[in-house]
């Protein structure tokens, strides 16, 4: 008797089991969607901290101004590319960052694809990184999205 509902059992979580692995498929596909659209997949009425680049705080860098421009005082780079998703997420926090540290640090973003002299020089290999640079030397170095939160703390320690 135990070996036939055993074998029952079995047969049911055989049968199960791919619309279990369908299930977390699509919650998975939905939780990349949400994070990826900050929520707002399909809403043109968002309210995210999208900045036009007029009013944008951050400044845009070259290689050709690279090291001019993280010379003096303390300077926030993010390495980025337009296709990076993570880079997205990452956009409006560095904007969030540059309002509130304002002309205590200098913000910057570069693209790593016309740039890759500067991320080449600054062993990026993953995108977003964001190197924390101190007249012209690396004082920190983050890997990936960060908060806003630990940026600034990073930031005001080394004004």
């Amino acid at each position: 008797m135990k070996n036939k509902k055993a074998k029952t059992k079995s047969t049911v979580m055989q049968k199960i089991q791919p619309l279990l692995v369908g299930l977390i498929v699509i919650l998975v596909a939905m939780g990349s969607i949400m994070v990826f659209t900050n929520g707002n997949a399909g809403n043109d009425n968002s309210t995210s901290a999208a900045v036009a680049p007029e009013d944008s705080k951050v400044i845009h860098i070259t290689d050709g101004v690279f090291s001019q421009k993280i010379s003096n005082g303390v300077v926030l780079v993010d390495f980025w590319a337009e296709w990076c998703p993570p880079c997205r997420i990452q956009n409006p926090i560095l904007e969030e960052v540059a309002i509130e540290i304002g002309d205590k640090a200098t913000i910057a973003k570069l693209d790593v694809d016309e740039n890759p002299r500067s991320a080449s020089s600054n062993g990026v290999r993953n995108i977003p990184t964001l190197i924390l640079y101190k007249d012209g030397e690396q004082v920190e170095r983050f890997v990936g999205v960060q908060q806003k939160e630990t940026l600034i703390t990073a930031i005001t320690s080394h004004i």
